[in-house]
Order: C-alpha cells, then sequence, then structure tokens
C-alpha cells in the first residue's frame, strides 16, 4: 500500500474513533474546510450512523465565501491572509454559529504544489477546534504532494478531535 493509502487506512480509523466518542458523550459536530477541500467531511461521513452526531460543513475555499458565509472578518484576511491561525479560528467560531454545533473543525492551509510562499509554503496548514469550552489551535508543515498533504491536515484534525474528546471523557 502506497503512504496516501496507508495514511487515508489511519484517518478511517479516527474518523471511527471519533464518531465513537462523539456518540458516547452525545455531542454534535462541524467542520470548515478550505485548503482539504471535504475531505474531513468525506471521512467522518464514511462511517456508518455519523448521521447521530456530524451535523455538516461548509468547504469554504474563496474567501468570499469565508467572509459570507463563515463570518470571517475581512480586516482578518487581510492583516493575517487566508492561511493563518486567526481565520482558522475564526472559520471554526463561524460554522459553529451557522450549525449550532457543540464542536468545530476548521482547517485552512497551502496544499500544493503552487501557492507558497517563504512564509507561507506549501504544506502549510492552520487547523482549529472550538467548543464550549476550548479553543485549540495547531500548525503542521507537510512535506507530501498535493493529496498528502490534505490527508495529512485532516488525518490531524481527526488526532486534535479524538485527544480533546478523551480529555473531557476522563474528566
Amino acid at each position: 500500500m502506497n503512504q496516501t493509502g496507508e495514511s487515508r487506512l489511519a484517518s478511517a480509523e479516527l474518523a471511527v474513533q471519533a464518531g465513537r466518542l462523539l456518540a458516547g458523550r452525545r455531542l454534535t459536530l462541524a467542520v470548515a474546510e478550505s485548503c482539504t477541500g471535504g475531505l474531513l467531511a468525506s471521512l467522518l461521513t464514511d462511517v456508518p450512523g455519523s448521521s447521530d452526531y456530524f451535523l455538516g460543513g461548509v468547504v469554504a475555499y474563496a474567501n468570499l465565501v469565508k467572509e459570507n458565509i463563515l463570518g470571517v472578518r475581512h480586516e482578518t484576511l487581510l492583516a493575517h491572509g487566508a492561511v493563518s491561525a486567526e481565520t482558522a479560528s475564526e472559520m471554526a467560531w463561524g460554522v459553529r454559529r451557522l450549525l449550532r454545533a457543540d464542536i468545530t473543525l476548521a482547517i485552512t492551509g497551502v496544499a500544493g504544489p503552487g501557492g507558497g510562499t517563504p512564509e507561507k509554503p506549501v504544506g502549510l496548514a492552520y487547523l482549529h477546534l472550538s467548543a464550549v469550552d476550548a479553543e485549540v489551535g495547531e500548525r503542521h508543515v507537510w512535506d507530501g504532494d498535493r493529496a498528502g498533504n490534505k490527508e495529512r491536515s485532516a488525518a490531524a484534525a481527526l488526532r486534535m478531535l479524538c485527544g480533546y474528546l478523551l480529555r473531557i471523557t476522563a474528566s
């Protein structure tokens, strides 16, 4: 199996784990995606029974969608860019407001092969989890091709979600 196939299998297992944890806590989830183009939502909905906890998502590829649908402030995009921790945070908040989910995940980044700069290289991804009791952000720089960078970003978001759910389950 190639690296993307192995990564997809690991992501599928993470999606199953996240689903069990969400269903067990009776929590809902929504996502806001940019560079992953709906991959995270696809992984989540591949799990049978995901309609019990997954509300939906927004693929906000264009800044116009980030602003008009998710409510990302124009000032944030001007000051920090679409690929930033600030934008990821506002995307997570926006989808939480829009779909009224208990937990939201947002991903924005540069999948490649083009679009990178010295400050924001290809493979850069910002992830954000928003919940009533937590705001968690992560920054990653992946070294794969476009498909690999998208897959790693989605898997990292699922790991972040599982980590959060395990922490609240233990407390």
